[in-house]
């Protein structure tokens, strides 16, 4: 589910580097960087990448932490992250 759900969110937000991690198969933290974010409020990116997965809720997904990140604020905050 990890990788339907970067592939899904990958396609809908232009330019987009997305890590997906999950502990047990239904909860799920995302952290999307994407220069496509420049210039939206944090509500706007989540509402970008949120009407993408819409249809990943309704079907197996319990819970998703969303995080998104312009690549500058990226740049500024990954070493906070644990990412491969």
């Amino acid at each position: 589910m990890t990788d339907k759900i970067r592939e899904i969110i990958n396609s809908a937000v232009p330019g987009a580097t997305t890590y997906v991690v999950s502990p047990d198969g239904t909860h799920f933290e995302a952290l999307v960087i994407s220069p496509a974010f420049e210039g939206l409020s944090l509500v706007k990116q989540h509402q970008m990448v949120m009407r993408a997965l819409k249809e990943a809720f309704a079907e197996s997904v319990h819970a998703l932490q969303l995080k998104t990140f312009t690549p500058q604020k990226w740049e500024a905050e990954k070493q906070s992250y644990s990412v491969e």
